[in-house]
């Protein structure tokens, strides 16, 4: 099925889970059905939580139209930045300050790069070495043959270094399984508390922005600025951060990993991440 004589759509499509399996490996397919997508002549958009910076050159390989960062907080088209939203110092103080007096550990990010307070080498290292414990099975699930190519992991900086005044996000690993529910009554509802990704047995992860600043508000942003009706656009993810999005696209697809709350929420289901996911909801959607 080809769309080039369907009305131009846009696709928005979240990266860690959705794009990426573990945070390693990419299905053949959907670099295919992308830049078949395009192809057709309609545009797609990467929409993630990390950092513009933080992006891995094999994601941006595939080619996209723009990209929609750090949850939100900024969106380009091409390589002109059209979203801005910095977190204001004074709330960034308050979180860190936050997470300072009850022992959480914590990444500040900003458009370049990803911060790690001290202490969290050791969390990272475990959960980098679950993904590439994962690395070659993802490899023989798609009939591909081991590599030695670097994975996109985190690739974090001292604390010391980050910019407060350009800080647009954090997320936090915790001991405390309650933290979630903690940090979000002790921060106020000036600040938006999702889950994260980062399994922690016994404990919690989150990310925090201020509230208002998420991937639906900067996807309503650049539907704006393309003159372009929601109805026409397309998201696919499978994280809490993705819920905005699914909120104002006109077709919103969740993984077939995705929590099963999330895929409510979606309303439409597709395959898994090396099960053709990202290509099945494209043909789906009319795009490919």
């Amino acid at each position: 099925m080809t769309s080039t004589d369907s009305p131009q759509r846009i696709a928005f499509i979240d990266v860690d889970g959705t794009i990426l399996e573990h945070g390693s490996i990419i299905a053949p397919s959907t670099i295919t059905a992308i830049r078949t997508a395009r192809a057709n002549g309609h545009l797609v958009y990467l929409c993630t939580g990390r950092a513009d910076g933080d992006i891995h050159p094999s994601v941006r390989e595939i080619g996209f139209d723009g990209a929609i960062t750090n949850g939100g907080a900024f969106a380009t088209r091409g390589d002109e930045r059209v979203v801005e939203h910095l977190m204001p110092r004074g709330d960034v103080d308050r979180m860190v300050a936050y997470f300072e007096a009850h022992g959480i550990h914590y990444f500040l990010q900003t458009n370049d790069a990803v911060y790690a307070s001290e202490g969290i080498g050791g969390f990272v290292a475990e959960f980098f070495e679950q993904r590439r414990a994962r690395h070659a099975e993802d490899l023989a699930a798609l009939g591909l043959e081991e590599d030695d190519e670097p994975l996109p992991m985190i690739a974090y900086r001292p604390m010391a270094e980050a910019d407060l005044d350009a800080v647009v996000k954090s997320t936090f690993i915790s001991n405390h399984s309650d933290t979630l529910d903690h940090a979000q009554a002790e921060l106020g509802e000036r600040f938006h508390v999702i889950p994260g990704s980062i399994p922690l047995p016994g404990g919690s992860n989150g990310e925090i922005m201020v509230r208002g600043v998420n991937k639906g508000s900067a996807i309503l942003e650049v539907l704006d600025l393309l003159g372009k009706d929601a109805a026409d656009a397309v998201g696919i993810g499978d994280s809490w951060n993705d819920v905005e999005m699914f909120q104002v696209v006109g077709d919103a697809f969740a993984m077939g990993g995705a929590d099963p709350e999330l895929q409510a929420i979606a309303g439409k289901v597709t395959t898994g991440v090396l099960e053709d996911g990202v290509r099945n909801a494209l043909v789906s959607a009319g795009m490919v």
